[in-house]
């Protein structure tokens, strides 16, 4: 995958793994059963409305809180297709790579998108497109390794492929 487009779902900052995938569902481990719960302890119409290529766009900290993988697999599930913030927590920025869920940091964008929006991401240039407003943002591009590891869905898939 070499770019997403969708609808902008939008939040603000702070964005903790509870309220991405809330710890009461963290007995599965299916990625379809933690889908359909994803984002409902922030917008409970989030899995009612999201569709495949969606995209989500937040301020600052998206995915603090604990180091679970559930988070961005719940994400990664529900359909969307990237993730755009200020900033990231550190922790959440690894594990949504390693399970191949694009993210990217720009401010800019985090700040001039708003939730409707239909946006484009080029994973080559990190120039991100708001096709609503006319307006384009230069975040930055995922390094060569993260697309390959992207593409094939994970960190574990683009390690088996390489044996």
């Amino acid at each position: 995958m070499k770019s997403a487009k969708g609808t902008v779902f939008k939040y603000g900052d702070n964005v903790d793994t509870d309220v991405i995938i809330p710890a009461r569902y963290l007995n599965s481990s299916d990625p379809a059963e933690l889908a359909l719960h994803c984002m409902e302890d922030i917008d409970k119409e989030f899995v009612h409305r999201v569709k495949a290529g969606d995209i989500i766009v937040a301020d600052k900290n998206f995915g603090c809180g604990s180091s679970r993988e559930h988070a961005p697999i719940a994400i990664k599930a529900a359909g969307v297709s990237c993730v755009i913030a200020e900033t990231f927590a550190r922790i959440f920025y690894r594990n949504a790579i390693n399970i191949g869920l694009p993210i990217i940091e720009c401010p800019e964008a985090s700040r001039g998108i708003e939730a409707g929006d239909e946006v484009e991401v080029d994973f080559d240039s990190g120039v991100i497109k708001n096709v609503t407003k006319g307006t384009q943002f230069q975040g930055q591009a995922f390094p060569e390794f993260m697309q390959k590891i992207i593409a094939a869905e994970g960190l574990v898939n683009y390690i088996n492929q390489k044996k």
